[in-house]
């Protein structure tokens, strides 16, 4: 049996999140302490303390550091990393996250990552954070990590340069390629440093493994906002086969409410129409389609439709009226209801492809391979998409009805 962990990021990731849940799931806090004093060249102290986070009660690490005026860009944090007192495995973690971040803000800010000075994620706290981090993980010695779709939350942070739309501009950089989602409420869930260490450390994306778990980390963080436990959850265990040999995922389909936002818009170039849709999704949009219809004088139109839960909403709206010539919108609130959904994964003759299914209260109704995936291995095969289609979805009905 292989020892794995799961993060649970539904509700975002910061630095102290991320220790707060080591230290809860057992990893001893003069682990965390031995590193920090390694490779601090000031004082730093970490503190922690049991919270409680709208109702639940999780672990809270703190970092303490005196005022500090030593500017810091990433050579000069590279060279401190390297020749610190840190073990080899926890000071190569820790030079990965960094250099991770020096990336993704050279990128943002358009200079050369040799000469990036971090701001926010540079100071003596956010070093803790990550050298810390690197710590516990190597402690727990796990051989693999997987993390949920990441919550980013919405509206805007106060950084260095001003007041930003949430995710900061680093964050979207190092989330790139990786399940992410706005909300589920108004203010700032994912800081860089968060974002930095859930991107090297995580060895795939999706609910949780199949696995008995041992341990169970909460790791509160700074805020405590009404009706929202502020917590990341690390579970730690036993890795488990998937059941009858298939790669399975899952998520629940129940929406309580959803609004449709449309226009009618007769002034656009058809062409745009594609990365109008795909700026709307990207956006937090669960679906958006367009309907040809004929306005006055006989002009021809479309009205866009986007369905968007209230957490995305008004990031779906500015989206709108960003992306289209639309100078008005109108909408309507729905309840809605989904069949729950898994994602199962099949090969056929050696090639995989993705299905998507849908249950109701256990019963399997729907499958659907994803079609990109049959038309790259019907390709790749020599035979008919129609073919692959129809054995990848007889595949999957016969290993998980």
């Amino acid at each position: 049996m292989s020892r794995v962990g799961w993060l649970d990021v539904s509700s975002g990731a910061s630095g102290d999140m991320v220790l707060g849940a080591l230290l809860g799931a057992g990893v001893p806090l003069d682990v965390l302490r031995s590193a920090v004093d390694a490779v601090s060249p000031e004082t730093v102290a970490l503190g922690v303390e049991t919270v409680a986070r709208n109702g639940f009660v999780a672990t809270r690490c703190s970092v303490a550091v005196a005022d500090s005026s030593t500017a810091r860009d990433w050579a000069a944090i590279r060279d401190l990393l390297a020749g610190s007192r840190l073990e080899a495995p926890v000071r190569d973690l820790a030079l990965a996250i960094f250099s991770r971040l020096a990336e993704a803000e050279a990128e943002v800010h358009g200079v050369d990552v040799e000469l990036v000075h971090f701001h926010e994620v540079g100071a003596l706290d956010s070093i803790a954070d990550i050298v810390a981090a690197a710590a516990g993980f190597v402690h727990l010695g796990l051989e693999s990590i997987t993390c949920s779709a990441i919550a980013l939350g919405a509206g805007t942070v106060a950084t260095s340069h001003g007041r930003l739309g949430v995710p900061a501009p680093a964050v979207a950089v190092l989330l790139r390629g990786i399940p992410s989602y706005g909300g589920p409420i108004e203010r700032e869930l994912t800081t860089p440093t968060g974002a930095a260490i859930l991107a090297v450390l995580a060895d795939g994306f999706g609910p949780q493994p199949a696995m008995a778990i041992e341990e169970v980390g909460v790791g509160a963080g700074g805020a405590d906002p009404d009706g929202h436990a502020n917590v990341l959850r690390l579970l730690v265990g036993e890795g488990l086969p998937s059941p009858r040999g298939v790669s399975t995922s899952s998520t629940t389909g129940a929406v309580g409410r959803a609004v449709v936002i449309e226009a009618n818009i007769d002034d656009l170039d058809p062409r745009l129409w594609p990365d109008v849709i795909a700026a709307l999704l990207a956006a937090g949009a669960s679906d958006a389609w367009l309907t040809p219809i004929l306005m006055k004088k006989g002009r021809p139109a479309h009205t866009l439709h986007v369905l968007v839960g209230d957490d995305a909403a008004q990031t779906v709206r500015h989206e709108i009226f960003r992306q289209t010539s639309t100078i008005g919108i109108r909408e309507q609130t729905f309840d809605k209801h989904a069949l729950d959904r898994s994602f199962a994964a099949v090969e056929v003759d050696g090639q995989r492809i993705a299905v998507k299914l849908a249950h109701l209260h256990g019963e399997l109704l729907n499958v659907q391979p994803e079609y990109d995936d049959v038309a790259a291995a019907a390709r790749a095969l020599g035979r008919p998409a129609k073919d692959v289609l129809a054995e990848a979805a007889a595949l999957a009905r016969a290993t998980t009805s």
